[in-house]
């Protein structure tokens, strides 16, 4: 039979009831063992860090480390390879603190299933959550997050052209390329992808992306490619574009009500599709799509 899969993150600096609202989803899903560190790039104040430090041990987790410094590009590959080493044999689920996984069925079921047909790999594939709205706002932990941002649809890829798949679960002897959207040499089952619900787009997402921007051109953070740098770029330009709003109109990035309670309506044929075409853009091009 198989286990629980030891859930494998390096986290920023995040709100604490996003990082518990985050423990408990994936307790709820059936995780019982969480390896996490932390990395504070030099911004973050020594209150922010402590905080988030106290809120992961009131969780019952106990970091693995934390570091600080320079956010480069190889920075969370580094520390992910680290985590996944210490982990151990077994499935190990990848994904990080703004990302909510949701399975087409229970996860142990999943996992029986990619064993059974010989993948390796269990993929997965962004579903970008904002507010009805496209305000890029707060939230509070009466509503939860599914009340904060209930719309979800295709942002990545559509509008800023960043790749959207994503390898969620992957065997210990796997390794999974930056990002975790790549595990070169296996491909997972197109048919049985579940849903990154991404909660990425929340208040101060666009002084992270400035700071990016910043940190990445002046080679204070080293980069491997300019994509992140110009998938930044995109969002703030749209957002400017709009009145500092997400355009929730724009049909091609196919906004509707999700929640985390139940898979949106015809997901598996709508990743499918998504997943199995996708190619990256073209460095240097800014072509809308």
């Amino acid at each position: 039979m198989s286990t629980s899969p030891a859930l494998i993150a390096v986290i920023g600096p995040v709100e604490p009831a996003l990082l518990a609202a985050w423990v408990r989803h994936y307790r709820w899903l059936g995780v019982e063992r969480f390896l996490i560190a932390f990395h504070f790039p030099d911004h973050v104040s020594n209150a922010q860090r402590q905080g988030l430090q106290a809120a992961v041990r009131e969780l019952g987790i106990i970091p693995v480390g934390t570091s600080s410094g320079p956010w480069h590009e190889h920075t969370n590959t580094r520390l992910t390879d680290a985590l996944r080493h210490q982990a151990g044999p077994g499935w190990h689920l990848l994904a990080d603190a703004d990302e909510f996984q949701q399975y087409p069925a229970p996860l142990t079921e999943v996992i029986a299933q990619a064993e059974k047909s010989g993948h390796r790999v269990v993929g997965g594939l962004m579903l970008d959550r904002i507010t009805a709205s496209g305000r890029l706002t707060g939230w509070t932990t009466q509503g939860g997050l599914d009340r904060a941002y209930p719309l979800g649809g295709h942002l990545t890829h559509r509008l800023l052209h960043g790749d959207p798949r994503n390898i969620v679960l992957a065997r210990h002897d796997v390794a999974v390329a930056s990002g975790n959207h790549r595990a070169p040499g296996h491909k997972p089952d197109a048919d049985r992808l579940c849903a990154v619900h991404h909660f990425k787009w929340r208040s101060g997402v666009l002084d992270d992306l400035r700071r990016r921007i910043q940190h990445f051109s002046s080679g204070t953070w080293q980069e491997q490619t300019p994509a992140v740098r110009e998938e930044a770029g995109r969002l703030l330009s749209h957002v400017g574009r709009h009145g500092g709003v997400i355009n929730i109109g724009d049909p091609r990035l196919a906004f509707r009500r999700v929640g985390l309670d139940r898979m949106p309506s015809g997901w598996l044929a709508e990743a499918r599709g998504i997943f199995t075409t996708w190619r990256p853009t073209r460095t240097g091009q800014d072509r809308r799509q």
